[in-house]
């Protein structure tokens, strides 16, 4: 049987590691040929280890296993010409897109936020809000130029509905990024484009499990453990579980990259272990 995003091709941002790579590899495994950008670069004042060109280069291993074609760049989702260089490669390559997953962002734990330093909040708001929209600016006019509609998925959080201390440079991005869909949404509706954000809880990823997650959510301890962040996030969730993981999100993300999700747009999609709930 051919797979649910036979001959399509699918543009997505953070595709190095974590949900990127996850998303990538989920809509290859359904037949779509990949685009894929990560910065590939530790950024300045980023608190985890960020993604290498060799977790990009096994992103496009993994791909290449599954029989299906990828190109990938080294780009900042903040520089709209390297954005718009790596997409109209790939779809002269490729020959059209059809999906789009803004994936890519960082996270940071801040400070209250009427204490927060401005260059904290700016890279949080450039990457994760400006770097969505730069994503989209570069990726819609190739989609409604092949006249077939397409689907776009923007990764918000969570954090985009509802608000959390400490982070609020990130909630607002989150929550902005909300905004956007669903302005794409009504824009885009017209040339049968999609636009749905997905909102994960705690993902099991690099971007998640390091220490300076566990600290922030066990402030109290001097040197928190994955097991001590592990209690407090269930604690957030309906369901037993303190984090999903990254494939999770790919298979709602290929629900709404699909023909199954052919009505749905404007929506936000929760895999959040009943997060949202509480």
């Amino acid at each position: 049987m051919p797979g649910r995003v036979e001959g399509k091709v699918a543009f997505i941002t953070g595709a190095a590691r974590g949900q990127g790579r996850s998303h990538a590899i989920r809509l290859a495994e359904e037949g779509a040929d990949i685009i894929a950008i990560d910065v590939c670069k530790q950024l300045d004042g980023v608190q985890f280890a960020m993604s290498t060109p060799e977790d990009l280069d096994e992103t496009v291993n993994q791909v290449q296993k599954l029989g299906r074609r990828i190109h990938a760049v080294q780009a900042d989702v903040r520089d709209h010409d390297a954005l718009k260089v790596a997409v109209d490669e790939g779809v002269e390559r490729f020959g059209r897109l059809d999906i789009v997953c803004a994936n890519a962002g960082i996270g940071s734990n801040g400070a209250l936020a009427h204490e927060m330093d401005e260059k904290t909040w700016r890279d949080t708001i450039d990457i994760n809000l400006t770097g969505v929209w730069l994503t989209t600016k570069v990726s819609v006019p190739h989609i409604i130029a092949g006249g077939r509609g397409g689907s776009i998925i923007l990764t918000s959080s969570v954090g985009g509905l509802r608000g959390h201390a400490h982070i609020g440079h990130y909630v607002a991005a989150k929550h902005g990024v909300v905004g956007l869909m669903r302005t794409l949404a009504w824009e885009l509706g017209e040339h049968n484009i999609r636009v749905n954000s997905v909102h994960p809880s705690q993902v099991n990823t690099p971007m998640v499990m390091h220490e300076g997650t566990y600290k922030m959510f066990r402030p109290d301890l001097e040197a928190p453990t994955v097991d001590d962040f592990a209690a407090v996030s269930q604690s957030m969730h309906i369901l037993p579980t303190p984090w999903v993981e990254a494939r999770d999100i790919s298979n709602a993300v290929l629900y709404l990259a699909s023909d199954e999700g052919r009505y749905v747009t404007g929506s936000t999609q929760t895999v959040d272990a009943g997060a949202m709930l509480k």
